[in-house]
């Protein structure tokens, strides 16, 4: 029973301090700032879901979702962008890629959307099986992308050249743009709300996941509250899940926390 009174003490608190800790959050921002947390928890929620779906499910989703986004991106361009005046099919042999490119909203939405689709569902079925994101993932995902456009644009009938080097072209942007961003991405400003737990991954060296915490929505106050299946919902892998718990069980301060 006492056990039992405990545990049950722990969850009232620890909710009581998160809810304390939620109603001061908001009363902080303003309605927009509300609807961006709300529309993050919603974010979260689903990509939660989608963490646990077989890998086709969750490439075939996550496919679906970037191929909608990229024809609405395409059909936008193509609406705003001129089309590309005929000319002599012999003279415009070598520029038929740049001419579906540069074609019109149909011809844009279709390039777009076969290009961002396959792009992110292979860098998501990268990502599953390797558990990373790097910059392997990304030149696989883009020589995906690249034969992708060109048999959308050129058809069967195009040449197997021109794929394979449409392909190795995406490959090199997206390796150059990958190491560009690794380079001059700059550290987002420190979170109040999550400054233990930014403290407690850096002194076990696993910083690289205060994303996951942010993600999750795991701020300082859920420490002692967490659990392995909680990490593994933020897509935390199990070696570093043990490093953190056992820290959580060793660390005096979450403790007498948990006792409470």
């Amino acid at each position: 029973m006492g056990l039992g009174g405990g545990e049950g003490e722990q969850r009232s608190g620890g909710g009581g301090e998160m809810m304390a800790m939620s109603s001061l959050f908001k009363d902080q921002q303003n309605p927009i700032q509300q609807l961006q947390v709300k529309f993050k928890e919603v974010e979260v929620g689903f990509k939660t879901w989608l963490s646990k779906q077989s890998i086709p499910v969750e490439a075939a989703v996550v496919s679906t979702m970037s191929g909608v986004q990229g024809a609405f991106i395409g059909g936008l361009m193509g609406t705003l962008s001129p089309e590309m005046p005929q000319a002599d099919p012999q003279a415009m042999a070598s520029m038929k890629q740049a001419q579906a490119l540069v074609g019109g909203p149909w011809v844009q939405a279709r390039n777009f959307a076969a290009i961002t689709g396959v792009n992110a569902g292979i860098a998501c079925v990268m990502k599953r099986i390797r558990g990373k994101e790097d910059l392997e993932s990304a030149v696989v995902a883009a020589l995906g992308s690249g034969f992708a456009y060109s048999l959308v644009s050129q058809g069967l009938q195009g040449q197997p050249v021109n794929a394979i080097t449409t392909a190795a072209g995406f490959a090199v942007f997206q390796g150059i743009f990958f190491k560009l961003g690794e380079r001059f991405s700059k550290p987002s400003p420190e979170d109040p709300f999550y400054t233990r737990s930014r403290t407690m991954l850096l002194k076990l060296g696993l910083q690289k996941y205060e994303k996951n915490f942010k993600k999750g929505l795991l701020t300082d106050p859920t420490l002692p509250l967490l659990t392995d299946s909680a990490l593994r919902d933020v897509s935390i892998p199990p070696g570093p899940r043990l490093l953190i718990l056992d820290h959580i069980q060793r660390d005096p301060e979450i403790k007498a926390k948990r006792g409470k």
